[in-house]
């Protein structure tokens, strides 16, 4: 099976996208920063380095300190595949950061969105 395109994009340019998204939809980039924080176990300071550095979506998931165990609380679909049943673990990853900046644009509550009501 071919490798997946986005695992060699650059996680910058895919976080610059993000934080444009966010922003056209009020809401700001320290919440951007929160959900990745959450989601991976970055600290802020971690996380502008992995920015800055311009790397590739599989090396920011593998250097990741920690997946958050609530990620597999993350349901719904995002480009069409529902992520709970995608097979491959950074495919997952990858659609679990997109839903949760989805859900941020489309203006859920934070807590919501962090799973911490569940």
């Amino acid at each position: 099976m071919a490798e997946q395109r986005v695992f060699s994009m650059s996680f910058a340019s895919i976080y610059k996208l993000y934080i444009q998204k966010t922003e056209r939809k009020g809401r700001e980039k320290a919440e951007v920063d929160e959900i990745i924080r959450w989601l991976t176990g970055y600290h802020q300071e971690e996380l502008e380095k992995q920015v800055a550095s311009e790397i590739d979506f599989r090396t920011f998931f593998a250097e990741a300190p920690q997946l958050n165990p609530n990620a597999e609380l993350i349901t719904g679909v995002v480009c069409g595949v529902r992520v709970e049943e995608i097979e491959d673990p950074l495919m997952q990853k990858i659609r679990y950061l997109d839903k949760l900046i989805d859900e941020l644009a489309k203006g859920k509550k934070m807590d919501k969105i962090l799973r911490k009501a569940l």
